[in-house]
């Protein structure tokens, strides 16, 4: 698959520095990389423009802000056309327990990463909100036991 944005070997190493350490300030970026400070500024700049960097955030620590539980969902629809779809896309965006979701190919039509404070906040969730709303006909769950790997979104080659 093509890559749709034109990105030299500079390009990438910043998106490796900064998919590591996003808060890195921009004179360590660029003694990282191996260019001068402006230069790479304004590399960061036309990779945040082009929307190849889509934005930069603090990766929370669960457990320790009581966040204990994280599941997946596997929800399927009774129909599916387009407006459904978006509909039941809508929806998970008002749930905060939803962190991130998908639409899905297969079985299933969206895929749900769910955290809550405990078991209980879970089932009360999958059972009062998703399994009871509009058009929703099968959910599967899975519990997770621990996480073994945490990298960022995209592997990038050293």
């Amino acid at each position: 698959m093509p890559i749709r944005a034109e990105l030299d070997a500079i390009d990438w190493k910043i998106l490796r520095e900064l998919q590591n350490d996003g808060r890195m300030t921009n004179v360590e970026l660029s003694r990282r990389v191996g260019i001068s400070a402006p230069p790479c500024l304004r590399r960061v700049k036309r990779l945040e423009d082009a929307g190849v960097i889509r934005g930069y955030r603090a990766l929370l620590n669960g457990p320790a802000l009581g966040m204990d539980v994280v599941a997946f969902c596997l929800v399927g629809l009774k129909h599916q056309s387009d407006s459904d779809l978006k509909a039941f896309a809508e929806k998970t965006r008002a749930w905060p327990i939803v962190r991130d979701a998908w639409m899905v190919s297969g079985e299933s039509d969206f895929m749900l990463h769910c955290v809550a404070s405990d078991l209980a906040a879970f089932q009360t969730f999958v059972i009062e909100e998703l399994t009871s709303s509009p058009n929703v006909d099968t959910v599967r769950t899975a519990l997770t036991i621990r996480q073994v790997k945490d990298e960022g979104l995209v592997a990038i080659a050293s």
